[in-house]
């Protein structure tokens, strides 16, 4: 009978031995230990190691405790796969290596022993390398650091090495650089101090599935793993599957995850729970995969048929570029007016919408259209998350359910009230609500262009143009001398501008014409519409005021269709701006 699990705390010379030939999968996440980390380990050590001369003799030194790592493993045989704990082994590797590297031949020797297994015909051993990485980075590391003098051949250009290939360069760099300074006693002591007293405790599991559950409680206790790691590991780890497949389907995940940077492969996660779930997250995204996504669809299939589409969706929102061949100006306007907003709500309706009518291009325009003016209704209305959520969460039922989301009355529509409380929101002061008013007017400012306005601007403020707090003695105190009037008008939209740079408190007292001469067209240019139709005017009433309030919260409600008899398909009927 095979035995099932087992744990034992062994120093780095049991581990780096016979008894171990270390495997990383291919579906394991890269290495991703940083130089901060190598430092950290580094200065545990040192501490560890206490003063040097006269130092207490390593075999009398308390252990080091390095923590654990969990491996599928037959007790019979060497070969072992890392289902936990390649930072720490790599890691080990790494500072071995460079040790052995600048060690006299005798001590170089030892410590290769331990990197590289000298096969032999009368023990049976075999040439090998104690640690394989990942196919991906395994050439990388054989040459750059298990190989003998490997770590003096570094100082390579990190351009070309994947995040996993810089980590490993850049922390034997790091591991160079601490070891600059000590002597070879130093050293050495610190190379035996590693090897005899650098403890970890090996837990062992014969059954893959018995390992992914260790793998997982201890992840749950605190390691440093994503919920996109553990869901890989069970993904791709508990399918059996041929190598090369395994391969095939590592390599699709890795590239994806490469594509969209770590941070947004795990939104997307995050947004194919909610596509999935349709409703707002009860419990942990590993537990809510487990039992509402990978029952539906797992391995090869999840992979294939869920990642992929959904990434390449979720790509195009985040770059405000969706690949059409029709309607495309209108379509990527739609998606960066969207991500404006203070939440990221919408993004799982448009990820599942945008997948599944690939070709479609009229009808992505027009969700895109529809969901835009929801978004900005929720927005208006400041609904909080758990509504906002719950909306969004029928929409993605009714595109399950097949029903019509064009339709008066679908989930996607605005209701009448929905529309008269949105409204009442244009008109009123705008400016103090800070997370609503910058991108109402971002999309005020495009429509005013007619859809030909675009910014990368790192910094654009809102300014009033009838200021806040008239000085003392001003123009606007002498136009504007009903303090009750003021209050009303100032926060509205009919005098509100942008501006492309941080505001400035002094300036934006100035009388109208120099504030327009000088702050509303700052070098001699203007960047916003909005803020040109400003300057084109020759004084700054509260006729102009009100003028411009009904002129532009105007060009919302026709764009956004908030009119009590108005619906989604009234909204749609009219043209998009282009």
């Amino acid at each position: 009978m095979i035995e099932p699990l087992k744990a034992i705390e062994l120093p780095i010379r049991k581990i780096f031995s016979p008894d171990y030939a270390f495997r990383i999968p291919n579906y394991q996440r890269p290495y991703s230990w940083t130089a901060d980390q190598v430092h950290e380990l580094f200065n545990d050590l040192t501490a560890s190691l206490g003063q040097y001369p006269n130092p207490t003799p390593v075999d009398e030194m308390h252990p080091y405790f390095m923590g654990s790592i969990v491996l599928i493993k037959d007790p019979a045989r060497p070969e072992a796969d890392i289902v936990d704990g390649q930072q720490r082994l790599t890691t080990v590797t790494i500072l071995l290596a460079v040790l052995r590297d600048v060690a006299e031949e005798l001590t170089a020797n030892a410590i290769q022993n331990l990197i590289f297994q000298q096969g032999s015909p009368v023990t049976g051993d075999v040439d090998r390398f104690r640690l394989i990485l990942r196919q991906r980075d395994a050439d990388f590391f054989r040459e750059k650091i298990q190989v003998p003098n490997g770590t003096q051949t570094l100082r390579i250009n990190p351009a070309k090495l994947t995040d996993s290939q810089r980590n490993i360069r850049d922390n034997a760099l790091e591991v160079q650089e601490r070891i600059s300074g000590l002597s070879t006693d130093e050293r050495n002591r610190l190379a035996a101090f590693v090897i005899q007293k650098c403890y970890l405790v090996v837990v062992s599991a014969a059954d893959r599935n018995a390992a992914y559950r260790i793998f997982a409680v201890m992840n749950d206790r605190g390691l440093d793993l994503s919920a996109t790691d553990i869901l890989k590991a069970e993904i791709i780890g508990e399918v059996q599957i041929d190598p090369l497949q395994e391969q095939r389907l590592t390599k699709t995940w890795e590239d994806l995850e490469d594509e969209l940077g770590r941070k947004d492969f795990e939104d997307l996660f995050a947004h194919m729970r909610m596509i999935f779930v349709k409703q707002k997250a009860k419990q942990t995204l590993i537990e809510e995969f487990r039992e509402n996504v990978l029952p539906k669809t797992k391995g090869k299939m999840f992979i294939e048929e869920t990642l992929v589409p959904y990434a390449a969706a979720f790509k195009e929102i985040l770059d405000g570029k969706v690949a059409v061949p029709a309607r495309g100006d209108s379509i990527n306007r739609y998606l960066r007016s969207l991500s404006r907003l203070d939440n990221a709500d919408w993004v799982p309706p448009a990820i599942e919408f945008i997948s599944k009518r690939r070709g479609d291009d009229a009808s992505i325009a027009n969700f895109l259209r529809a969901l835009e003016r929801l978004a900005y209704s929720l927005l208006l209305r400041r609904e909080y998350p758990t509504e906002r959520i719950s909306r969004y969460g029928r929409v993605l039922r009714a595109m399950a359910d097949g029903v019509d989301l064009f339709a008066n009355g679908s989930p996607l529509d605005v209701t009448p009230t929905e529309r008269s409380e949105a409204l009442q929101q244009l008109e009123g002061p705008l400016y103090l609500t800070a997370r609503i008013r910058l991108p109402v007017l971002l999309r005020l400012d495009e429509l005013i262009a007619a859809g030909g306005a675009t910014y990368d601007l790192r910094v654009v403020s809102v300014e009033h143009v009838l200021p806040q707090t008239p000085a003392e003695g001003s123009e606007w105190l002498r136009n504007y001398p009903d303090v009750q009037i003021r209050d009303e008008w100032v926060h509205r939209i009919g005098n509100l501008a942008l501006l492309p740079f941080h505001k400035n408190s002094q300036a934006s007292n100035f009388d109208f014409a120099k504030k327009k001469n000088i702050y509303f067209s700052r070098g001699g240019v203007v960047a916003f519409p909005l803020t040109v139709e400003i300057v084109h005017e020759a004084d700054w009433t509260i006729d102009v005021i009100k003028r411009r309030q009904t002129q532009l919260v105007g060009r919302l409600l026709n764009e956004w269709k908030l009119g009590p008899n108005d619906s989604i398909e009234t909204a749609l009927k009219t043209p998009a701006f282009t």
